[in-house]
Parts: structure tokens; sequence; C-alpha cells
């Protein structure tokens, strides 16, 4: 009996390590089917993203990405069919899609923030391809931003940056108010700002800023308003809350922001080099290497190219009488005999000629003779106001843009 006992354990033990093996080969069949039945496919292209590099033509860049030959020439040849190759910008994104034998099949190009260029390979033997021109979707909303000049915020840009926005949006907010605050020396602490703009998003992402349709700025005791409107057949300007345009003859300053005063305008003072006194005959901005300077004021310029003591100078003649002059600049960015317009990009700061530090020196002459900036910046008035007729159209939009800037109407008005 203990025997017949004995032989039916064994006998159910090998019926379950058998059972078991024959899951496990089942399972590892069941696998292996699987795998069997999975497509694996092998990569057959490369996508090559980059950035135009500075000085390079377009031949240079195809060619650093191993495309040359026809294949080079027929892309250049499509591109140029729709696309002025002179604009191509260094910094811009670009990207090719190549399959592996070195065919490409389509390349991309980022023209700016609104339009890329694209060319698809319209024949497989022959390269040929067929080029478009095409815009980027985005999406805009109007946001209200408000920030602080304060002791962690002491500039514009910091303010800015610190209410989440970029670099754009102070550069747009300094120009609205340009002629009436000198955004290198004006600024106080406890000054603040709010504004309504309109904001870009591109996939998702930041995509830059559109108008900026009304403002408000509290500046040393100042409330200072405004909205943008666009008369009939005119440019879009920026006015008070009474229909009187902030444009000035002059700005305020040569440059956006940031700088500050180093040295005022005297009739005599003791120069930093040559050590003796003389006439200083314009205001010293502290800004750094590159820093871009403006025109003051629409004009001609007269004057382009090196002087012994201002190292890198630019003078632009104005109407009224007047002439502006930009001097120790690294870099000029206009020639003699050019027009340029208010705010125009004329130069960039340096330190050429008798300079001890990166600074403008911007001087102002008024019938032959200099006189204070600063001074004559306060006296000039206003631009053109809103026409009588269109008054009650302004005061409309004035109303609707001013009732924006508080967040509670801004978020019925977007719902």
């Amino acid at each position: 009996m203990r025997r017949h006992s004995l032989i039916l354990l064994v006998t159910l033990a090998i019926g379950v390590i058998a059972s078991t093996a024959l899951r496990l080969v089942s399972a590892a069949d069941s696998t292996s089917l699987a795998r069997a039945t999975d497509v694996l496919l092998e990569r057959d292209a490369d996508l090559l993203l980059g950035i135009v590099p500075t000085r390079t033509t377009l031949a240079g860049l195809f060619r650093q990405q191993g495309i040359d030959g026809p294949q080079s020439a027929a892309l250049i040849a499509a591109i140029g069919s729709s696309f002025d190759l002179r604009r191509m910008r260094a910094g811009q994104p670009y990207t090719i899609d190549r399959l592996l034998d070195g065919r490409v099949r389509r390349f991309e190009y980022e023209i700016d923030a609104d339009r890329r260029l694209l060319l698809s390979r319209a024949s497989d033997a022959a390269p040929r391809f067929v080029a478009a021109i095409e815009r980027i979707a985005k999406v805009t909303t109007v946001v209200a931003i408000e920030g602080e000049i304060n002791r962690e915020s002491s500039s514009l840009t910091a303010a800015i940056d610190k209410a989440g926005e970029r670099i754009e949006l102070a550069l747009g907010l300094a120009d609205v108010f340009s002629g009436e605050i000198d955004f290198s020396s004006d600024l106080q602490p406890g000054d603040h700002f709010r504004l309504v703009v309109e904001r870009h998003t591109r996939e998702g992402k930041p995509a830059g800023y559109g108008a900026i349709l009304a403002a408000e700025f509290f500046n040393d005791g100042r409330n200072l308003t405004a909205v943008r409107f666009t008369p009939d057949g005119a440019s879009p300007g920026y006015y008070d809350t009474q229909g009187r345009s902030l444009k000035r003859f002059f700005l305020k300053s040569p440059l956006k922001f940031e700088p500050r005063v180093t040295s005022s305008f005297s009739r005599s003072r003791l120069h930093p080099i040559l050590g003796y006194a003389r006439a200083h005959n314009g205001v010293d901005y502290h800004a750094p290497t590159g820093a871009p300077v403006a025109s003051v004021a629409p004009g001609v310029v007269t004057m382009a190219g090196w002087t012994s003591g201002g190292g890198r100078t630019v003078r632009v003649r104005h109407a009224n009488g007047y002439e502006s002059e930009y001097l120790h600049l690294s870099a000029i960015s206009v020639r003699a005999g050019a027009r340029v317009g208010q705010g125009d990009l004329i130069g960039r700061v340096g330190a050429t000629g008798l300079a001890t530090a990166p600074h403008l020196h911007y001087g102002l002459r008024k019938n032959g003779s200099y006189v204070n900036p600063i001074l004559e910046h306060r006296n000039m008035p206003p631009g053109e106001p809103v026409p009588a007729g269109l008054l009650s159209i302004f005061n409309a939009e004035r109303d609707h843009v001013l009732g924006l800037l508080q967040p509670t109407a801004l978020r019925a008005a977007n719902n």
C-alpha cells in the first residue's frame, strides 16, 4: 500500500513538471511568434537641423552637409526662383531631410517669424525641386502685463523679465514712450507700468509680440498714457487720452534704455585723456560695446567715418537747423548721403577715438552752435494730434483698449 502511494506521488510530480515545462515552451513559442511578426523598419533618411552660419554662402552651407554637385546646384536654382538669395540671414534655422543614399527629399528655411521656405524633391532621378513659401501658423492672444521699477528690477528690461516677458516687449514699450521718457536716466524706484499687447505663439511656443494696443507708465509722479490709433491714410501712432501725439521731433535719447549719463553738457570740463579743461559739447552715455544707437530724428547723414578725437562718427542733418552727432562708435551702419528715419539704426556703441571705456557721446547743434541736448529735447513740441473729424472714433477705441488694462475686462473680452 505504501509502495503504491509512493508511485502515485512520483507520477503526479512528473505530471506537474511536464505541464509546467509545456507551459514554458508554449510561452517561449508565443514570444518567438510575436517577435517573428514584428516588422523592424530600418532608418532610411537623416534629418539635419542647423542654423545658417555667418559668412557663408548657400553653396557653402550645402557643402558642409555633404551636398554638392548637380544636387546643390538644383537646390540653389529652386530657392532662387522663389526667394532672393541675398536676403538669407545668418542665425536662421534650417532643416534638411536627406535619404541615406545622399538624395535630399526636403529642405526648409525659416525666413522670419512669419514665413518659411519649403523645397520638395520633384524627381527621383535627376535632381529637381519645387519651391514654395508658406505662412507659419500662429495663435494671437491679447494680454495685460504690468511691472515695477524697484531695487530688484532697476531697469525696464529687468522689470519686463520679472513679469515673465521677453526683451522685445521692453524695446516696444521704450519706443512707445521714447518722446516722453529717457529710459537711460528718467526711471525712478516706484515707477510702474501696465500695457495691453498682442502676444503670438507658434506650436505652443512664444513667437514674439504684435502691437502694443495701450499702455500706462507712472514715471516720477507723472501718469503717462498711450493709445494706439491709425488715422485714415496714415501710419499707426500713439496718442494720449486727449488725442495728442506722443511722438516728438526728437527722441529723448539715441539709446533705447539702460545706459546712464556719465558726463553732462558743459562749457568747460577736464578731459579724462588730454588732461586739460575744454568744452564738452554733448552728453556721454555709458553703455556696453555693441549697443544699438538710433537717429533721434529723421534726416540725412552728412558724415559717416573717422574723426581724430571721436573715432567712428556719424552726423545727421535734421529739419529746423538741427544736426546730431554720435561719437566713439564700434561700428557704423549708414553711409553719407543716406536718409534715415527717427529711431533707425546708425551704429553701435564703442570706445574708438579718445575714449577710456565704451560709451556714446551724443551732441546736438542748432544753426551751427552746440546746445544742451537734454534741455533742447524738453522744449520739443508734440507731433500732430488726431484730426478733429476722427476724435469720436478715437475716443471709442481709447475707451475700449484702456478698459482692457483691467485684467477682469481682458478675461471677459478673450472669452
